[in-house]
């Protein structure tokens, strides 16, 4: 065959030239020069019919390096060889049909021995380290790393691993994000691991920060010069390779750097000129050195799914196993592999966080069938961001799926059951593999049914996996063996409660394990009976959980709520559970027999329709009307020669009026609204008819252009955009084109779109406090990537002093707050207009100059110590301290809408739309009255609309819990023994020097002082109105509805606001204090009680990082509520905090706190102070915010 482009061949051909090129780098700089082998498997070498010559070629491609390096060696500077492993020119993960994507062109197998055969060469030939490069699939380096494994069993030569992000979605060319693929060969525990190839340095710098962040070894990396260009070719020269280089070494995100594609001596030269010098990054381990124990329990499938302590309970999806779903077991066996992946998808849509997948039955191929399961189920990125639970009773078949999962799977299960040596046999290959396991409690005599032998099978294996494998206890999975309950025999009937209190007695035992088991095994008695079943799995969960179940083999879609179970049901379950009675079996039995199974209309006035269609049209779009659009445009299209004139004349007419009355302050933000929505669904109308009629008038010149082209986005961490999508409505009413990325938006992305669609300024959005510190950020690589665009800042926590004082600074051109909505339009028709844009810049320039000069010299109040703030704290009376009428979490489900509207603040509905004043008032203002009425009745006929149709679903989670303070934490009890604490709650207080008389108060401070001796409670919720928010919203702007869109996320948010009042007035209730209360809603609003509801992120409490202690007390994923890596809460119309009684309870500004108080509060919260610093920049003093950088 044609040898021709097989390079890997000149070392057996023409070794002279690659002994050349290796001394060239060498004299530049290197260190490290890898062997001209990337290709030399089999596999890769077959496409020239090479395939004997692997052995050989791998080893003189060793042998040339070595004598280079050997060579250039000297006593101060050794040159290292390292034998070079690229990735074949097949994949395991995807496949090369697209009308078969269960097919693989490579078994695993046969990848795993084309790479033993070059490993065992390359080591033979000399090289000090494998460098396993350019990972594009993570099961192809897998079958790498296992070939090494065997070949070098001792890890005498250590290994690199370096993957390949393809593109800049952040991913591997198999889907997997870089934490993902870390967490998934960190098994391995490489030397180093790095990204190289596919990206320049550029491109490639927030993908190496974030591996930098994860990974617990040595990083590398070594990227492109450059991107390619039309031919292929690099044009980035040496000098800019290395400054990019070097800002990877000053950030402190590399140990290890080189060149990849196209970089040449020159730019090693570089490169070694530009970091000489600059120290290595550290290691983010607590001794600075490389450790493959995580900290916490992770999993991945393309993503990561980290277990932690307070993480909530994972479900394992359950019905992709054809032993426990008639219908699963059925498609597979009728061949119907495509709909058998539905099956996985209506788990992961139904809640599940791992995915069980079993293949266990007798007349099934089962290797086979769960190969082309797994494979199928990889082609699917919904399904295989999530980790596989590999399960079955047969080992061929566990070993046949960890060949097909890239990411880091859970293996279900083994045991003692074939003695010691069987045990770690199939455990050590689990560990090669990477996997996690589960481990039954059956040993040689057979199943542990009593405490005592759960107990002593899992501390046995605990032993044997951590001291002989050194297996890490995080990657184990116990199962104690959950069995069936109530089936008449009376030794079954302790099987539920010795399952709960085992994990209990192993979670003391074995530090760092987890706990599953199939849920859907203790109700087999009462199968055909949903009801009962669902009963029994939710209330077995609720107290097994407790007891340190950290997952369950659950139908994700099918668990009642524990609140929601009937009392009566309830209460012959856990007779079941508990075994609290001897008649139990027989009255459950029993008891699941009974639960088998027109106003006045308004006149209008029309005389507009008797005017002309242009007027009609015109008329419409500034008010919003949609009736009659569609006939008018169809009567316009018989007027005109094209539809673009429509747009062009009566449309962009109506919309000039738009703009000048709401310029003018005669027209209000919900009316502009209202015209957007209008203008939207004409011009939807009319596209059908332009396609031909644009590129025409395009290429005539004749279309009207947009103004200019704004891109917005709301920062990553954050999910609020309502004062977003209002300030996009509003420009594109005025001829801009918006491209609105929407939330969550990474710093990369809004970027590269910049760059990409060539806008003309970039305006940033964001509600939560951690979002300022993001948009420093943004600015900064804006700065850093030489951006000259204008830059808006906009959202509720913005200030115009904030961006002068730390958004500005950070980016060299304009960076301009925008109020709100109204003012978008002057400031960006100003920016762009040539005429204009150099008088207003200088002005805010000069503005915000003499902000951050008022900002130094600002008089404030001194600090004081941390100490003599403390003792300046509230002294308060503990007479008076109600007990809850419960203790413990509840839920609450689909609460009635109709109730929490009662509730609703319409004022800050009302300024969301920037209408101000307070309602019902502002309803008759001169000047807003009727644009307010009309919103408030559009509002109404919406909300009726959505309580009726149940379009939202208002969900949360609420409790009491024994409390004490200690200093300035509220700690939180088990019991009412209060003698284990739950948790704690990290509070800070105000430090600086007040009025005299006035204390410096912390909300630790509401609650009573262990030392007293008092009994004292904290309540605390997490409530949402959001469920549902987002796919109305998404219907709307599908229907052009801008107005309706933005209406429900307010509505949303207002219920969501409302919600807590409703629940606080129930607490209040249940609390015992707030019993006889009876109070208006403006009387709720004026917070007219006792007690108060702090929320985490607010002034007196800003740490938002309490929400995830917050979040786990309260189960809150469990009613759809989740936090962000910002701990923002998702859905955005969501409210948690805490419940206070105390009658002197009141809110407060905690102000500046003093490096004393950070540093006591990094300690109490046990993490770095450069962390918590982070999350208070806002209020540490300037001093701190120096020393913090």
């Amino acid at each position: 065959k044609e040898l021709r482009g097989n390079n890997d061949m000149l070392v057996l051909t023409r070794p002279d030239i690659i002994l050349a090129i290796h001394e060239q780098y060498l004299e530049a700089g290197a260190d490290i020069i890898e062997t001209n082998s990337f290709s030399g498997t089999t596999i890769a070498q077959a496409d020239y019919a090479m395939e004997p010559f692997v052995h050989e070629l791998n080893f003189e491609a060793a042998k040339l390096a070595r004598q280079a390096a050997d060579k250039w060696t000297t006593p101060d500077k050794p040159r290292l060889v390292a034998g070079a492993i690229g990735p074949t020119n097949k994949t395991l993960s995807i496949s090369p049909d697209v009308n078969d994507p269960a097919f693989r062109a490579v078994t695993f197998d046969q990848m795993k021995d084309a790479f033993a055969e070059q490993v065992r060469a390359l080591i033979e030939g000399g090289v000090d380290v494998l460098l396993i490069e350019t990972i594009i699939d993570t099961l192809s380096a897998k079958a790498a790393l296992l070939a090494a494994a065997e070949v070098d069993p001792d890890g005498e030569v250590p290994i690199i691993l370096s993957a390949t992000i393809t593109d800049r979605s952040g991913r591997t060319l198999s889907g997997q994000t870089i934490d993902a693929f870390w967490v998934s060969v960190m098994h391995a525990k490489p030397l180093a691991v790095g990204i190289n190839c596919a990206l320049g340095a550029r491109e490639m710098r927030p993908y190496l920060a974030e591996l930098s962040r994860v990974a617990t070894t040595f990083i590398s990396c070594y990227p492109n010069a450059g991107l390619p260009n039309a031919f292929g070719q690099y044009d980035q020269h040496a000098p800019e390779t290395g400054e990019l280089v070097k800002d990877f070494a000053t950030s402190g995100f590399v140990n290890i750097v080189g060149g990849c594609c196209g970089t040449t001596p020159d730019h090693i030269r570089a490169i070694a000129h530009e970091v000489a010098g600059v120290a290595a990054r550290k290691i983010p381990t607590s001794d600075g050195r490389p450790s493959f124990k995580s900290a916490h329990t992770q999993f991945a499938g393309l993503e990561v799914l980290p277990i932690r302590p307070d993480s909530n309970f994972q479900m394992v999806g359950e019905r992709t196993n054809v032993t426990g779903s008639a219908r699963f077991r059925k498609l597979i066996k009728d061949g119907k592999f495509g709909e058998a992946v539905d099956v996985a998808l209506d788990q992961v849509r139904g809640g599940a966080n791992l995915i069980d997948v079993n293949m266990d039955e007798g007349l099934l191929d089962s290797e086979q069938a769960m190969t082309h399961f797994l494979n199928l189920v990889a082609t699917e990125p919904e399904i295989a961001r999530l980790p596989i639970m590999i399960d079955s009773s047969k080992w061929s078949v566990l070993e046949a799926g960890l060949k097909c999962v890239q990411g880091k799977p859970v293996v279900n299960s083994i045991s003692l059951k074939e003695g010691e040596a069987d045990f770690l046999k199939k455990a050590r290959r689990i560990q090669q593999f990477g996997a996690g396991v589960v481990v039954m409690a059956f040993d040689e005599t057979g199943q542990a049914d009593t405490v005592a032998r759960k107990v002593e099978i899992c501390k046995r294996a605990y032993t044997l996996l951590t001291t002989e494998l050194d297996f890490d206890p995080t990657d184990i999975i116990f199962d104690p063996n959950i069995l069936a309950i109530a089936t008449g025999l009376d030794e079954h009937n302790e099987y539920a409660v010795n399952f709960i209190e085992a994990c209990r007695q192993i979670t003391a035992a074995c530090p760092g394990v987890n706990f599953s088991g199939g849920v859907s095994n203790l109700s087999f008695s009462f199968r055909g009976n949903d009801v009962v079943r669902e009963a029994i799995h939710s209330a077995f969960l609720y107290h097994a959980i407790k007891a340190g179940l950290t997952m369950g083999i659950v139908n994700a879609g099918q668990l009642v709520v524990y609140e929601d179970i009937p009392k009566d049901l309830l209460e012959h379950v856990e007779d079941i559970i508990f075994n609290r009675r001897p008649d139990a079996t027989e009255r459950m039995v029993q008891f699941a027999e009974s639960v088998k199974g027109a106003g006045t209309k308004r006149e209008v006035d029309l005389k507009w329709r008797e005017a002309t269609v242009e007027a009609r049209l015109s008329h419409a779009l500034v008010h919003g009307m949609l009736d009659f659009l569609e006939p008018d445009l169809e009567e316009a299209r018989q007027t005109y020669a094209r539809p673009l004139e429509i747009i062009e004349g009566p449309l962009m007419d109506g919309m000039k009026v738009v703009g000048d009355l709401f310029g003018a302050g005669k027209m209000f933000l919900p009316q502009v609204v209202k015209s957007a929505r209008a203008m939207k669904k004409a011009v939807a109308h009319l596209m059908p008819y332009m396609e031909e009629e644009k590129a025409r008038a395009l290429k005539a010149g004749t279309v009207t252009r947009p103004q200019g082209k704004v891109l917005m986005a709301t920062v990553k961490g954050d999910v609020h955009d309502i004062g977003k999508n209002i300030v996009g409505v509003v420009l594109g009413c005025n001829n801009y084109e918006v491209i609105d990325l929407g939330v969550m938006v990474p710093t990369d992305r809004i970027l590269q779109t910049a760059i990409d669609e060539h806008v003309d300024m970039v305006g940033l959005s964001g509600l939560i406090t951690p979002s300022l510190d993001e948009m420093v950020f943004v600015a900064s690589e804006m700065e850093r990537r030489g951006f000259k665009l204008p830059l808006l800042i906009g959202g509720a926590t913005t200030s115009k002093q904030h961006t002068a004082v730390k958004i500005a600074p950070a980016y060299e051109n304009a960076t301009v707050h925008v109020l709100d909505a109204s003012r978008a339009v002057d400031v960006v028709s100003t920016l762009l207009n040539p005429d204009r844009v150099a008088d207003f810049d200088r002005q805010n320039r000069k503005t915000q100059g003499e902000i951050r000069e008022q900002y130094a010299s600002r008089a404030r109040r001194p600090l004081l110590s941390y100490r003599e703030a403390r003792a300046n704290g509230p002294k308060l009376d503990w007479t008076d301290v109600p007990a809850p009428s419960f203790i413990g979490r509840r839920f609450l489900d689909d609460e009635p809408l109709a109730e929490i509207a009662k509730y609703i603040d319409w004022t800050l509905f009302f300024s969301t739309w920037e209408l101000k004043g307070s309602f019902p008032g502002i309803l008759k203002h001169p000047q807003y009255g009727p644009a307010a009425a009309e919103l408030y009745e559009n509002a109404q006929e919406l909300l009726g609309r959505i309580v009726e149709s149940r379009l939202l679903k208002a969900r949360g989670s609420y409790g009491f819990w024994p409390a004490n303070s200690e200093g300035d934490d509220i700690i939180l009890y088990t019991d009412e023994t209060r003698a284990a604490e739950l948790l704690r709650f990290n509070m800070l207080r105000q430090q600086e020097s007040l009025p005299s008389g006035q204390p410096n108060r912390s909300l630790a401070d509401f609650v009573a002082p262990r030392s007293s001796g008092v009994a004292d409670y904290v309540g605390a919720f997490a409530v949402t109105a959001g469920l549902g928010a987002d796919e109305l919203v998404k219907r709307y702007e599908k229907q052009h509805d801008d107005y309706r869109a933005i209406m429900v996320k307010a509505l949303a948010d207002r219920l969501a606001e409302a919600f807590t009042e409703y629940l606080h007035a129930r607490v209040r209730r249940e609390w015992g204090y707030g019993a006889n209360e009876v109070l208006t809603n403006d009387e709720l609003i004026a917070e007219k009680y006792r007690g108060i509801r702090p929320a985490f992120g607010y002034p007196a409490c800003p740490d938002h990082t309490e929400k995830i202690k917050l979040f786990d007390l309260l189960a809150a994923e469990r009613v759809g509520i989740k936090l962000t890596e910002s701990c923002a809460m998702t859905p955005a119309a969501s409210v948690s905090g805490l419940y206070l009684s105390h009658p002197q309870a009141r809110y407060f500004m905690l102000g500046r706190i003093g490096r004393d108080q950070l540093e006591n509060y990094a300690s109490r919260k046990a993490q770095p102070v450069d962390a918590t610093a982070r999350w208070l920049a806002e209020h540490l003093d300037d001093k701190e915010v120096v020393a913090q950088g």
